[in-house]
């Protein structure tokens, strides 16, 4: 997992205080994934400039601030540490201290339903956040369909569903997608609905 963990380092985009501040940031339950096979932590920060980490049910309270746009500091028992911060989509933060090649990845448990204490945790969350990821595109992407020799859109899913369950589509026509230019994937509404 861990090299998995390390190839998103280049797409991260920077934390940006108006974008993700208020919505992504504060009071959210961090779940560090950095060896959480051994240890179990949750890091809040809390809008009074505390952090709550929640460590195997220790509870240690600390202090963070902003530096500026993208460098916050969090006080530890080795003093101050300067830490630049990132995100991969709304619900991954990674945390990188300056002028070190070592990083923190967390991600975001606050509405998660599931507990996550485990690698296999980690990878069940994962598979769950890109699956719905998908269907989303899928679900609003646009389709050409055929049926009886004519060609037919473009559709999204979601238009296509509604054709199918009224009847006025048969759901083993062919489909393609809008940038391509034939149906040799030999792809169906059928198939694309059962990936809704």
């Amino acid at each position: 997992m861990r090299n998995f963990l390390y190839n998103i380092v280049p797409k991260l985009e920077p934390f940006d205080y108006l974008l993700h501040h208020d919505k992504q940031f504060i009071n959210q339950e961090w779940v560090l994934i950095n060896g959480i096979e051994d240890t179990h932590a949750m890091y809040v920060f809390k809008p009074n400039n505390e952090l709550v980490i929640s460590e195997n049910d220790k509870v240690t309270t600390t202090r963070w601030s902003f530096i500026n746009s993208n460098f916050i500091s969090i006080t530890t028992a080795d003093g101050i540490v300067l830490i630049k911060a990132f995100y991969k989509d709304n619900d991954m933060l990674v945390l990188n201290q300056k002028s070190s090649e070592e990083y923190s990845f967390f991600i975001n448990s606050t509405e998660y339903l599931d507990v996550i204490n485990s690698k296999e945790d980690v990878q069940k969350f994962l598979k769950q956040k890109y699956l719905k990821k998908a269907s989303k595109i899928i679900s609003e992407h646009e389709f050409f369909y055929i049926q009886r020799s004519k060609e037919y859109g473009p559709y999204t899913m979601k238009e296509l569903f509604n054709k199918v369950k009224d009847r006025a589509v048969n759901a083993y026509c062919l489909v393609r997608d809008v940038n391509e230019s034939d149906y040799t994937s030999k792809l169906r509404i059928k198939d694309l609905l059962q990936e809704l």
